[in-house]
């Protein structure tokens, strides 16, 4: 294994065994000494993108949700402060990493004529990232937009692995067409590489898994791996060892927790499989055996996946969609035993938004998981939490209603000083999310960009590097 080259290893080191090939996150042994600036250059963050969607946008869309502070609060600036029911309490410890812009519109998913009246579920996932209108249709000719994080990794994901990656939570594998007459590729994406090409979202955390670590050469291979209950870092366990004799003892402390690390998300998948595979009934019967039946277990195995992949740069883009609309599915975990379709049509009954408000509550407090995560991988001088953007939002307002105002959306972490932080942003009435999210593509390395989807103008975001005087007149 001939990987060292001069004094330093290459950035793009792969320890590799029998079908398994495992990237390495950046250590200081990868930082060329003799070259300082070729070092900084490599240190140098490289911006992350996780586009996050939810659903049935929030009981703070709803009118009297929005009288109770139930997503946006009161005060916009800096000094706002969640109400004790907002959705968003679970992200207080988070505030100085959460930029939330409220009041802005997904029109695009909006009907456009007669026949698209009622649609509005089967439209929704594919507007999130275009903002733009789906052509109705159930056949091939699909066309609505390309997805903003497909533009990311078109220009910026070239240089890794895998220019990004689709993740999904719910069954999406609906061929065909859905309900109005709009074909489920709408609804079963969210990541569109062209506005007629939907990329397909993976939902079983072992196709993943697989996917960033080859794990297995040939489907044989893995699956004698998996009788064996045999480990990927088995087969590298040679490479490991020839590699530790060369690091120094801080990048082999990181070296060690990073392989830990694939090695603990691979033993849970583990045991998801062994245990839906033991006959035993399950809550999801149609789910593959490497899907948890917990709602919970599942988000975070994925939420793993993704900060493994950012450690080790394998992909820098990651879209992830949360669930599908119209599903009835439970969420025992969430303290409510309501299901979730029928509770986003709450018939303006107020005991009902805030059970709704409960499951939004929910979704939300599984962020701090993700963001703790990635605050505790360190990339050079910072944390990956410092240089990634998150988005994180859902293209409808009001469910009961299906309307498409004042849509739920939040921008986590720091984006490398673009964005500042710990503000409410509230958007006059009737800008569209896409004004929002033309700043986002700017801040993103997009300069050239005039226009993105139906936005109107730019909706500036803050960055850190904003005096106080500048950040104060954007949130009047």
């Amino acid at each position: 294994m001939q990987f060292i080259t001069g004094k330093h290893i290459a950035r793009r080191t792969f320890l590799r065994g029998m079908g398994a090939t495992v990237a390495l996150p950046l250590l200081d042994s990868m930082l060329p000494a003799a070259n300082p600036w070729a070092a900084r250059k490599l240190a140098e963050g490289k911006t992350r993108l996780l586009a996050i969607e939810v659903v049935h946008g929030a009981a703070g869309s709803v009118e009297w949700g929005a009288k109770q502070f139930l997503w946006e609060p009161e005060k916009t600036g800096r000094d706002f402060e969640l109400a004790a029911q907002s959705a968003l309490t679970p992200l207080e410890e988070w505030r100085r990493y959460m930029t939330i812009v409220s009041n802005t519109d997904v029109r695009m998913a909006e009907a456009f004529t007669g026949p698209e009246i009622g649609g509005d579920h089967f439209r929704s996932s594919a507007t999130f990232l275009t903002q733009a209108h789906p052509k109705q249709t159930q056949s091939s000719d699909l066309y609505v937009g390309t997805s903003l994080d497909q533009m990311f990794a078109e220009r910026f994901g070239q240089e890794t692995p895998l220019p990004s990656m689709q993740l999904c939570i719910e069954d999406l594998d609906q061929a065909g067409g859905c309900t109005y007459n709009y074909s489920c590729a709408y609804t079963d994406s969210i990541s569109w590489a062209s506005p007629s090409e939907p990329l397909p979202m993976i939902r079983d955390p072992r196709t993943a898994f697989d996917l960033l670590f080859g794990a297995g050469g040939t489907p044989e291979e893995r699956q004698a791996r998996r009788r064996e209950n045999a480990s990927i870092l088995d087969w590298i366990v040679g490479e490991v060892a020839y590699l530790r004799r060369e690091l120094g003892a801080t990048d082999r402390r990181r070296m060690d927790q990073y392989l830990d690390n694939v090695r603990e998300i691979e033993r849970r998948i583990q045991m998801v499989e062994a245990q839906n595979s033991s006959g035993e009934q399950r809550e999801l019967p149609e789910a593959p055996a490497g899907v948890p039946d917990s709602f919970t277990e599942h988000m975070q195995m994925m939420f793993d996946l993704q900060v493994l992949a950012l450690q080790s740069d394998m992909t820098r883009v990651f879209s992830f969609k949360t669930g599908r609309d119209a599903s009835n599915r439970i969420y025992p975990e969430s303290g409510t035993d309501s299901p979730f379709h029928p509770t986003s049509h709450h018939g303006n009954n107020e005991e009902t938004i805030l059970d709704f408000n409960t499951i939004n509550r929910f979704y939300v407090g599984l962020l701090p998981y993700l963001l703790e995560k990635l605050h505790n991988s360190q990339d050079g001088d910072s944390s990956l939490l410092d240089q990634t953007m998150i988005i994180y939002g859902s293209p409808m307002g009001d469910p009961n209603i299906h309307n498409h105002r004042r849509c739920p959306l939040l921008l986590l972490g720091g984006a490398n000083g673009q964005l500042a932080g710990n503000m409410h942003l509230k958007a006059p009435d009737g800008t569209p999310m896409a004004n929002v999210f033309l700043n986002v593509m700017h801040k993103l390395g997009f300069d050239e960009m005039s226009s993105f989807g139906d936005s109107t103008g730019e909706f500036n975001v803050p960055s850190s590097v904003l005096t106080a005087v500048e950040e104060a007149s954007q949130s009047r």
